[in-house]
């Protein structure tokens, strides 16, 4: 896997395009700053965070936290020094009693003082080393989201929460996934390795032509699905526990950090 620290000509840093979502970009991450991680992003009030943050620890594929704020604090130096979770994504989810209320670019007025902010690590961010091994990654070719999918595994639950793994889907030849395979295993704090191959049904998933979030991805002949734990899990999660407010990013559109996604740790 190429490891390097010199951006592309032309290719924006994660900082450049958090600046860039600040001043008004609302569009998917996918293939923004190759190489850096991105992040899912579940904002609970204190008094739920212990129990959300031992749910992430009790799932650490679908759920890898790599970020924490302070109650009160939107910012994540940890990630960024600059990063703030207010403003830094392209869009937002708002959650009320564990139903989706409305997608929003920004959450500066809806902030409060017992908001506890967890990033947790996503696909996204390996979709560079799978290229860097010679992999295609065809939902970035196109201009897609990545397709994901409700699951009939379950997580583990902790307290309130509990619900289905969801997973993010890549088709690649059976030699091309052992590639992808060694590659993410190596990335923890990106979901790692994938958590299924081969027949969606054997996972509850019925259709995949139609997924649950995203856009559909063609698998071409010769080539099988390839399922990754997503951090679209705790949204499900939030679904069966129903807090009385929560915000989450929209599946697709992230955090950007300025650590190297093989400079991850879980928290």
């Amino acid at each position: 896997m190429q490891n390097t620290n010199v951006m592309e000509p032309g290719v924006l840093t994660p900082r450049e395009e958090r600046l860039r979502i600040r001043a008004g970009f609302s569009g998917n991450t996918s293939g923004m700053a190759p190489g850096y991680g991105q992040g899912n992003l579940v904002i609970l009030p204190r008094d739920w965070a212990d129990d959300f943050r031992r749910f992430c620890q009790a799932n650490p594929t679908p759920c890898p936290l790599i970020g924490m704020t302070e109650p009160g604090s939107s910012f994540v130096p940890g990630l960024g020094e600059d990063v703030d979770l207010r403003t830094d994504l392209p869009r937002y989810r708002v959650w009320k009693d564990g139903v989706l209320e409305r997608e929003v670019t920004d959450i500066t007025d809806l902030w409060r003082e017992d908001f506890v902010g967890f990033v947790i690590g996503c696909s996204l961010s390996f979709e560079s080393a799978l290229q860097d091994a010679g992999l295609e990654v065809r939902h970035v070719d196109e201009g897609k989201v990545v397709p994901m999918y409700r699951t009939s595994v379950e997580t583990n639950p902790v307290g309130a929460f509990s619900g289905p793994m969801i997973v993010s889907m890549r088709p690649y030849t059976p030699e091309q996934a052992r590639i992808a395979h060694e590659v993410c295993s190596k990335l923890p704090g990106a979901h790692g390795a994938p958590v299924h191959m081969g027949d969606p049904s054997k996972i509850g998933i019925r259709d995949i032509d139609t997924p649950d979030e995203g856009e559909p991805t063609e698998i071409r002949e010769g080539e099988v699905p390839v399922f990754w734990g997503c951090g679209v899990t705790p949204q499900a999660a939030v679904m069966a526990a129903r807090p009385p407010i929560c915000i989450t990013h929209s599946p697709g559109y992230m955090l950007m950090c300025d650590l190297r996604t093989e400079d991850l740790r879980l928290i």
